[in-house]
């Protein structure tokens, strides 16, 4: 599967396409940011990357789970971290840039996704960063039990969240692998009437004994389809600073926990395997 380049040029270069095995990927050059790409999937955006500063997050959920990750230890010290979803390694690459000498597993199912973002965006050869080619769940059963601070999810195909990503048998295996202080944080995306969300949440609250959840207002209101950062931990959450950070975000998100965010599940029951589905499909408009 070769290369394509085409006439869209930006200061970070020209725009590159491959196929993978989840489509056609693209890679897009930012047109504010030297050096700076954007990963898009059958066209939708999957990440963004700054080669020059991967301490630069420039998606709003990815910021989201950048507040989550300076949070989990203090700042310079090595973690260890999960990623389930590779995209183009943002938040490892952040993880490397603001933790140096952290040790980093990251599983991808997409292994020629991975060979073309080795190719046009490499990582510093130094990153303790291991990359497998894996499904998602089956990666993190290979994790050591109580192995990382940090799991993150945000797999998507076909933007959308496989089912067996979703349960709380697969929450069973993150708790498996996380620390007793772990965090897991994890990507979601609905739009009204948010069941999704809130089946998602009554799941994670199934299993971890302190949740929070970072979105835009509008999303929580249900006005439109959007990301949500699902954050679950069985170690009190530092919310106060979490939602200081959210608020002075540069597209300002609000912390839901407690029993508010109880009451945000209107009653939805924890999700299992044996009924588990994808989460639902963005509408055309969301990408538009």
């Amino acid at each position: 599967m070769g290369k394509s380049r085409n006439a869209r040029r930006g200061r970070g270069g020209e725009a590159v396409t491959q196929t993978v095995d989840g489509g056609v990927a693209e890679l897009i050059p930012d047109r504010d940011r030297d050096r700076s790409w954007t990963l898009l999937i059958d066209g939708a955006p999957q990440s963004h990357v700054d080669l020059d500063d991967p301490g630069h997050l420039g998606f709003e959920y990815q910021r989201r789970i950048g507040h989550v990750i300076d949070l989990v230890a203090p700042p310079g010290r090595p973690i260890h971290a999960v990623h389930l979803g590779g995209g183009a390694l943002t938040l490892a690459r952040y993880v490397a840039a603001t933790r140096p000498r952290s040790t980093q597993q990251v599983v991808e199912r997409d292994a020629p996704l991975v060979q073309f973002v080795r190719r046009e965006l490499p990582w510093d050869p130094n990153a303790r960063v291991r990359v497998r080619s894996a499904d998602a769940r089956a990666g993190l059963a290979r994790v050591p039990d109580g192995w990382a601070d940090l799991v993150v999810a945000d797999v998507f195909s076909g933007a959308r969240t496989p089912a067996h990503l979703t349960s709380t048998e697969f929450l069973d295996d993150v708790r498996r692998a996380l620390r007793p202080d772990g965090v897991y944080a994890a990507n979601l995306a609905d739009g009204p009437p948010l069941a999704h969300l809130r089946g998602q949440i009554a799941t994670a609250a199934a299993r971890f004994a302190h949740l929070a959840l970072v979105a835009d207002p509008t999303v929580l209101r249900g006005r439109r389809f959007g990301n949500a950062v699902l954050v679950a931990s069985d170690a009190a959450l530092a919310i106060p600073e979490l939602t200081r950070r959210a608020a002075s975000d540069p597209h300002p998100g609000r912390v839901e926990h407690g029993r508010a965010l109880r009451d945000f599940t209107g009653g939805a029951s924890p999700v299992t395997d044996a009924d588990a589905v994808a989460s639902p499909a963005p509408p055309a408009s969301a990408f538009g």
